[in-house]
């Protein structure tokens, strides 16, 4: 069948995007077309709000959406909102939760909030004659801004320096206005860009307008954006036990389990093989708090990498010291969140999330999502320099399976009892289904079609 193209296809209404998809790539199948209807939301003002998210928005994709509770987090106790699709991530953040809960708890701070915004140009003549025309006219980037800052400003933001910065030894001619802003309770995203556009402005009249030779006057704007790498800010969060208290969940004497789970930090510190799904684990805990209260889990992954590289190489985000029989475990990570604006004021489920924290404002957020980060993390570890990876996460990815399978109630539950003291593998369990309904595979896959 050959695909055909379309014009106007976001012009036309819902139901017939989904009809013109039926048609010309699924052979009219009405299956599919029931399918993205059914996940339509059965109020039509919810449905219309998630609509118009997106464009060109056809259904809607659920995530489970998941509790985490007992985070103990600077003397307040967090039932933390998940949302995520990979079993045993919120499992593992509940049961390490309550590890330390019983410890202490989690200790967090906020260490920055500074965020940073770029205009990026060319300028065609001598750095020191650009220099001090910067610095003779950097006031009027903030005077002749006012009026967009004022909000903000008013709420204790704002902006806080402009730098000139000279990057010809990297590009020919390229130079960038460096601006760090406090953008508050707001992820600043539309703040920031609209107050970069407007340096830009400000620049090319400045240079149009002054002394300079005609030549120094050529400026070349490229673009104007924020830079979602905001090293400044900044979330810390530790954990710190004596060490003979690190005995739950481990077969190893304290000691042993303290100097394995320290060599295991140490090589996420120096082998990016392992920093990198090191990490990856890190953001499985931060990703599911960040969707579930609506901010963006891309920058903020984006962000996260590029500081796990800061010093010329990638490496954990998480440290450990073990001194004088204590032992000490934290997560330095840039964090730049909102709780307001975007989703927070819109979907129906973050909304719902932020009352369920107490709704906090962007550094409360921060702490309790880089604690989520750091329990995810130690699970992970404990788990790898104990009983391995796969025994805990397989256990949790067997009911995934006899989904697939399509198991009854009461087949699930005689598969799970069966595997209650075994490890858990695909075959091994697609060996056992076959087995409980006395059919082969093949026959399996025949039922399943």
């Amino acid at each position: 069948m050959t695909k055909k193209s379309v014009k106007g296809f976001s012009k036309l209404s819902k139901e017939a995007k989904i009809e013109w998809i039926a048609n010309e790539y699924l052979d009219g199948d009405e299956e599919c077309v029931g399918l993205l209807k059914s996940y339509w939301h059965n109020d039509a003002k919810v449905q219309k709000i998630h609509d118009e998210f997106i464009e060109n928005t056809i259904s809607n994709f659920y995530v489970p959406f998941g509790i985490a509770p007992n985070f103990l987090i600077n003397n307040e106790i967090f039932c933390v909102p998940m949302a995520i699709e990979e079993s045993s991530v919120v499992a593992a953040a509940s049961k390490n939760a309550t590890f330390w809960m019983n410890r202490g708890g989690f200790k967090a701070e906020v260490v920055s909030t500074t965020k940073v915004g770029h205009v990026h140009f060319a300028w065609y003549g001598e750095y020191e004659t650009l220099l001090g025309f910067f610095e003779s006219i950097k006031h009027k980037f903030v005077e002749q801004t006012n009026d967009l800052t004022e909000n903000m400003r008013k709420r204790g933001g704002g902006i806080l320096d402009i730098q000139l910065v000279n990057k010809t030894d990297d590009e020919p001619n390229y130079y960038q206005l460096m601006a760090k802003f406090e953008t508050c309770e707001a992820m600043g995203a539309n703040f920031i860009n609209s107050i970069l556009e407007e340096f830009s402005k400000i620049l090319q009249g400045e240079l149009e307008n002054s002394d300079l030779s005609e030549a120094d006057k050529k400026v070349m704007v490229i673009m104007c954006i924020l830079s979602n790498y905001t090293p400044e800010c900044l979330v810390r969060a530790e954990v710190s036990c004596p060490i003979e208290s690190l005995t739950e969940g481990t077969d190893l004497s304290p000691e042993e389990f303290a100097k394995k789970f320290e060599q295991a930090i140490h090589v996420a510190k120096i082998e990016p093989y392992r920093a990198t799904t090191h990490n990856k684990g890190i953001f499985n805990g931060i990703d599911a708090v960040v969707i579930a209260t609506g901010n963006d889990f891309r920058a903020i992954e984006a962000c996260g990498h590029t500081y796990a590289a800061k010093d010329g190489s990638y490496s954990s985000l998480t440290h450990v010291d073990i001194t004088n029989g204590n032992f000490r475990f934290w997560i330095e990570v840039p964090m730049a969140l909102g709780t307001i604006g975007g989703l927070t004021a819109l979907h129906p489920m973050v909304k719902f999330a932020h009352q369920l924290l107490g709704k906090p404002n962007a550094a409360q957020l921060m702490k309790i999502i880089a604690c989520v980060g750091l329990a995810q993390n130690f699970g992970a570890v404990r788990s790898l320099v104990t009983t391995g990876i796969q025994k805990g996460h397989m256990k949790m990815h067997l009911l995934n399976i006899i989904n697939q399978l399509g198991g009854t109630a009461e087949e699930r539950k005689i598969i799970k009892d069966h595997f209650s003291d075994k490890v858990v593998s695909h075959k091994a369990v697609v060996d056992y289904f076959c087995a409980l309904r006395g059919i082969t595979q093949e026959e399996l896959q025949n039922q399943n079609k």
